[in-house]
């Protein structure tokens, strides 16, 4: 008899994975960003309340939906029940080639850049990638040290995940507490911290302008991005009914709260000015304090932030390969659950292998986000817009988030205006999925 995923997670498994997914390292990563995007104190801080808001609409709708239809796939069961099995398929091979593979690349990005400066094996040597691309996709050098952290950071995990259920959710919960703990001293280190000389101001604040605050928001929500993964293993979620939608908003509301205690912490150490032109955000906010041992400090916890979101990446990606595979021959192969070990062990494998290559190809943090972020507002919009169609076509499913919808709809925009060519390279790939689907479907009928 095939094998079929079993109901391992508790409440505290659940909301340890959302929170661990969305607290990676993208906020040490982007702060200096969203800081000159915003120009002043207050909106620095007001645009932390909006992502975690405007998250927590998002949120709510995916988890009226999980509990409604509590099978392992998550947008890929919403998006075939409400357009057909076209729109689950693209939303399948999306995540496998570009989606997934890529949020997994950019947070093996920040662990490697960060371990690098713990311990560099090869220091001085870099590879070439200004002379492979010119002015393309990773149009710099990058340390080699880097490039092999990355790259083994995707190949242990995966493996933890392969050898079965229990040892990638542990992993998962010990990742979880130790950032949480890093975080919340930080905010302690601020606390006993003198004000910055500056104060909470910009000596000449940058203008605000529409393209400005669009880009901090983009940042802004990659790093809340990751409180729907919980839609992906609703399957293996003990007590759904309950358990679904208490652990996304437990998850939501506890990230919003430590996030905005970090960007006080932030501003109330270095001044908006210090956050803007920062190089290294918190590991200056830290210095204030222990000035000699802070840098090693936070590339510990920044090494550990990111290994512990792109595990969860990692755990519930393969669950989406796993349920496209389960009903579309083309990816059957990937459809199968290990009777031994309890996991999806062919959708982890390849999924590994494809993070791998975009380590390799595309070689930097940056270039990872905007690969994935057209394609990842695309679904959001699609299946936040799901909720209206099934609940027509279905009676009492949640009410619909229009307000997400919309916000959804600018940042694709924004995306596709700030860096084009990504972004068309990301649209080849969800195009060349419609004749992968084609023959899918003929496979089918025959």
């Amino acid at each position: 008899m095939q094998a079929t995923p079993k109901k391992a997670l508790s409440l505290f498994d659940s909301t340890c994975l959302i929170v661990g997914i969305i607290i990676g390292a993208g906020i040490y990563e982007v702060v200096p960003t969203v800081a000159k995007g915003t120009g002043t104190w207050w909106a620095f801080l007001a645009i932390w309340l909006l992502g975690g808001f405007l998250s927590l609409c998002g949120a709510l709708g995916y988890a009226e939906l999980a509990t409604a239809y509590p099978r392992e796939g998550g947008d890929y069961v919403y998006l075939t029940r409400a357009y057909g099995p076209w729109a689950g398929f693209l939303f399948g091979w999306m995540q496998l080639v570009v989606v997934r593979p890529g949020d997994i690349a950019g947070m093996v990005f920040i662990f490697a850049h960060y371990g690098r400066a713990l311990y560099d094996p090869f220091a001085g040597v870099t590879v070439p990638y200004d002379r492979w691309f010119g002015e393309g996709l990773a149009a710099e050098a990058v340390p080699l040290s880097q490039v092999l952290y990355a790259v083994a950071a995707v190949v242990v995990l995966t493996a933890i995940n392969v050898i079965g259920v229990s040892q990638g959710k542990w992993t998962q919960n010990v990742l979880t507490t130790l950032k949480i703990l890093g975080l919340l001293a930080i905010v302690a280190v601020a606390v006993f911290s003198p004000a910055s000389p500056s104060g909470p101001v910009v000596a000449e604040p940058a203008p605000l302008s529409l393209a400005s605050l669009s880009l901090a928001l983009i940042f802004v929500l990659f790093t809340f991005g990751g409180w729907n993964e919980m839609a992906y293993v609703a399957a293996e979620v003990k007590n759904p009914d309950r358990n679904i939608v208490r652990a996304l908003v437990l998850g939501t509301a506890a990230v919003s709260l430590v996030y905005l205690l970090v960007a006080w912490a932030f501003l109330h150490t270095l001044g908006l000015g210090g956050i803007a032109g920062s190089k290294a955000v918190a590991t200056d906010a830290v210095s204030t304090v222990f000035p000699t041992i802070g840098a090693a400090m936070i590339a510990a916890l920044v090494c550990i932030s990111a290994l512990g979101a792109a595990n969860g990446l990692i755990f519930a990606g393969a669950r989406i390969s796993y349920a496209v595979g389960a009903e579309h021959p083309v990816f059957r192969p990937l459809g199968q659950w290990h009777p031994r070990t309890g996991t999806p062990v062919r959708a982890l494998l390849v999924q590994g292998a494809i993070a791998i290559a975009l380590v390799l190809l595309l070689g930097s943090f940056v270039n990872a986000i905007l690969y994935t972020a057209a394609a990842v507002y695309t679904f959001y919009l699609a299946t936040s817009l799901a909720v209206i169609v099934l609940r027509y076509r279905e009676p009492g499913v949640a009410r619909p988030t229009i307000l997400f919808c919309g916000t959804c709809g600018f940042l694709i925009y924004s995306a596709v205006h700030y860096q084009p060519w990504i972004a068309l390279g990301a649209l080849a790939i969800f195009l060349l999925g419609l004749p992968i689907y084609a023959i899918d479907r003929r496979i089918s009928r025959q």
